[in-house]
């Protein structure tokens, strides 16, 4: 089994987006929602829009936050699903930038694990 694991269908986009909770800023908006599976790993998808800008925008966008996503998966919690929405400014930033911005998302929806004085 792969490591990580994405979110591929529309239907599975589409409850996230209705049943999610949603956490917005300028460089990343997060829908996050229980899975029905509590021990499943944490599952993710990416989604960048017609205004992010062209296709290499949109691709740098995607790395970006593939980049912060990995760099946080240690501290993911099992049982959640998770998608993360390019802004306008994604493709602009480093990736440093948009990790601590998914961070304070992940730790406002309850996602990241507690850890002891780190």
């Amino acid at each position: 089994m792969s490591r990580y694991v994405t979110i591929k269908e529309n239907r599975e986009f589409s409850r996230v987006y209705r049943r999610g909770k949603s956490f917005v800023s300028p460089l990343l908006v997060t829908y996050v929602i229980r899975s029905r599976d509590k021990n499943r790993p944490p599952r993710y998808g990416i989604t960048t829009g017609k205004k992010v800008g062209n296709a290499v925008r949109r691709s740098r966008a995607r790395r970006v936050i593939r980049a912060s996503y990995d760099h946080l998966y240690p501290q993911l919690q099992n049982g959640w699903e998770m998608i993360f929405v390019a802004r306008a400014k994604t493709p602009f930033v480093k990736s440093q930038n948009v990790e601590k911005t998914m961070k304070n998302h992940l730790k406002q929806a309850g996602v990241l694990m507690n850890r002891g004085s780190a």
